[in-house]
């Protein structure tokens, strides 16, 4: 399941979206109805996972946590506890929950991004500070994949 492409988006008076085709297009051809949305643990932006991927990453970091140390635990809470489970309307619409629009300074104009095998939502005016900091990425890329 691969997400690319970049995708300018409104919401509405209540926080309604609609989810670009493109990306509705791939989860149907995966049969997922289900999406997890949680605020990105670097960026301030959120992040759509389909169900399946949702499910994969939780137990890949529980499977390297210790249920019995105590910071690891509280780790895979806070990873897990700050999540809401979405389902697109017939529409193609979902509902952004209100301290999600909040924790990414979302206010009507939002921009969808394609990464991989999950989604983002970035604030339009948010994606544009991170846009800025392009510059560094043909530099970062060069060095990543010129060494074997």
């Amino acid at each position: 399941m691969r997400f690319l492409g970049n995708i300018e988006a409104r919401t509405d008076a209540k926080g309604r979206v609609f989810l670009p085709a493109t990306f509705r297009k791939v989860l149907q051809q995966e049969g997922i109805e289900q999406l997890v949305i949680r605020k990105d643990v670097h960026e301030k932006c959120l992040v759509l996972y389909p169900e399946t991927v949702w499910n994969e990453q939780e137990d890949a970091l529980r499977s390297r946590l210790n249920r019995w140390n105590r910071q690891q635990q509280q780790l895979f809470r806070l990873f897990v506890s700050d999540v809401e489970t979405l389902t697109l309307d017939g529409n193609g619409r979902f509902l952004l929950p209100r301290r999600f629009i909040e924790m990414a300074g979302i206010d009507q104009s939002v921009r969808f991004v394609g990464v991989g095998d999950t989604i983002e939502i970035w604030a339009e005016s948010e994606y544009a500070k991170f846009d800025e900091e392009k510059a560094d990425f043909a530099a970062t890329l060069e060095e990543m994949m010129a060494t074997p």
